[in-house]
């Protein structure tokens, strides 16, 4: 029997989180018969199914460890009014999904409470500071993984772990959806560039120079090239900004219903890392991969990684499917190259394509939306709690 209206606390720390919380309400919501509550942080994607956030989500969205500093007071006085939020609701369940900082921050004030502590895509324990996996089992009740390589590294430690998939699998993006946003924003049937600089400000701002650059130089080679940016909302403003100083024709969509449709209108991109190149993947759209972080930052992180790519299309293949340009490597002129051969040789775009749609069925579970077997491995946890505190009423 499924808990009388279960209540949540879901805890989304950025863009890609809170889509990601949005569709786990969606499907819990469906999977509960609407009979939950719900409480706790998420942006526009949580929002849009019902979530009244704490406070705005901009404020945890900050990446790099010296970036953090200055912020860290801010979030610190944030997870502890987190933590007095859960504790006065009382949920069933709190949801964290990734931001596992600001997770963690706020499993520590937590203390002792009568809520199942679950957390939504797995640390890179397999990349990077193997050890949070032992702290992870000690702090969560059942952990949610995106990639099928993943619960081997948590079962060892005693931590439940669910595949559930990864949730960009569920955006449904069709080629007819590019050819919808050309023809709504009067784009020709020219080459069309995509740039995609990532989420937080701190990307926007070192990445959207390298790729103006590199858009400068493409244009002198394709000179019919224009330019689609597909904004997260809350940085429009700012990638607006930049993309006035592009010296091609520039589209810049901030609506969260044509981003999708943005990417697929692309003939190549140069991307920042992250869960962008599996939705460029499931575009159809070939891409150079970029990044920087402040050198700092990268120099302590390259004596703690353990794996060979920063992309999830390479590290689901274990193979450079993508060309990957980071650090300093993250030139106008690496990236301009990339894409340019991506625009005129058809073999290297068919052959990428195919590596990327093969990484694709390796993240697709059986039949089953990600986000549903999501909200139903939630609802078995809490299923579970409320058996075994039946059973042990019982031989009490």
């Amino acid at each position: 029997m499924e808990p009388l209206e279960p209540s949540f606390f879901f805890i989304a720390g950025e863009p890609s989180g809170d889509e990601i919380g949005g569709r786990l309400i969606a499907a819990l919501r469906e999977a509960t018969g609407g009979e939950m509550r719900m409480a706790g942080i998420g942006g526009e994607a949580m929002s849009a199914e019902g979530l009244e956030s704490l406070f705005p989500i901009e404020e945890l969205s900050v990446m790099g460890l010296v970036e953090v500093v200055p912020r860290a007071p801010g979030i610190m006085r944030r997870m502890s009014q987190t933590a007095r939020a859960i504790r006065r609701l009382a949920p069933d369940a709190v949801v964290t999904i990734d931001a596992p900082a600001f997770a963690n921050g706020v499993w520590r004030r937590l203390g002792e409470v009568d809520a199942a502590l679950i957390h939504y895509v797995a640390p890179t324990v397999w990349a990077w500071r193997a050890g949070r996996a032992r702290k992870l089992a000690r702090r969560i009740d059942h952990l949610l993984a995106l990639f099928p390589f993943e619960p081997p590294h948590f079962a060892a430690e005693g931590l439940d772990c669910t595949f559930v998939g990864h949730p960009v699998l569920e955006t449904g993006i069709a080629t007819d959806d590019g050819a919808s946003f050309r023809a709504r924003h009067g784009i020709s049937a020219g080459p069309v560039i995509g740039l995609l600089p990532g989420s937080r400000r701190g990307e926007i701002r070192r990445l959207m120079p390298v790729f103006a650059d590199a858009t400068r130089r493409i244009a002198q080679a394709v000179p019919a090239i224009r330019a689609v940016i597909p904004a997260v909302p809350a940085h429009a403003a700012l990638i607006r900004e930049a993309a006035a100083e592009l010296p091609v024709p520039v589209t810049v969509t901030a609506e969260r219903g044509e981003r999708h449709a943005a990417m697929a209108a692309c003939d190549a991109a140069i991307a920042a890392s992250g869960t962008v190149s599996l939705d460029l993947a499931l575009a159809g759209v070939p891409m150079a991969i970029a990044y920087k972080l402040n050198p700092l930052t990268a120099t302590i992180l390259r004596r703690m990684i353990r794996v060979r790519y920063a992309t999830i299309v390479n590290l689901v293949l274990d193979r450079p499917a993508i060309p990957e340009f980071l650090q300093e490597s993250c030139t106008g002129a690496a990236l301009a190259e990339a894409a340019l051969l991506l625009l005129r040789d058809e073999g290297a775009r068919c052959t990428q394509i195919e590596a990327t749609a093969s990484a694709i069925a390796a993240l697709r579970p059986d039949g089953e939306r990600p986000s549903a077997r999501a909200a139903t491995a939630i609802l078995d946890v809490l299923r579970h709690r409320t058996d075994t505190r039946i059973e042990q009423g019982a031989v009490t």
